[in-house]
């Protein structure tokens, strides 16, 4: 990546046990939200603690994109900058909202909301973005 080259980060939440198309569609109707096609995504991040999440490590392989897991401590660092606020998710995971919290986090200090959280059933996505548009 270069320097002022955008990273598109999705971030993305889940319950237990989601499968791979549910994870994929929150993530499409995120991107569809923002008018953004996969092409641009960077990666995937979610909370290290949905590491073993089949579902969305399924999700990013498919989308040909990194999964990065987010330790509590950076989740809870971008928490703060997270635009929906859950009062069951903050319960659950310690913030506001784990798919905006991820994706802020995973971006970076930079990186500011495209799409906030978009939930389809099960699953929740949202995009942060660092640097320029794509």
């Amino acid at each position: 990546m270069g320097l002022g080259e955008a990273m598109i980060v999705a971030g993305v939440g889940c319950r237990k046990g989601v499968a791979e198309t549910e994870i994929a569609a929150a993530i499409a109707a995120a991107l569809a939200r923002a008018g953004l096609t996969a092409s641009v995504l960077s990666l995937v991040a979610t909370s290290a603690t949905k590491g073993e999440e089949h579902g969305i490590t399924a999700a990013a392989a498919a989308l040909g994109v990194p999964l990065v897991l987010v330790p509590q401590e950076d989740l809870e660092a971008a928490g703060s900058r997270t635009a929906t606020k859950s009062d069951r998710v903050a319960a659950l995971t310690g913030v506001p909202s784990l798919a905006e919290a991820a994706a802020l986090a995973a971006g970076g200090a930079s990186a500011r909301l495209i799409a906030p959280r978009v939930a389809v059933g099960p699953a929740t996505c949202a995009l942060a973005q660092t640097g320029d548009p794509p």
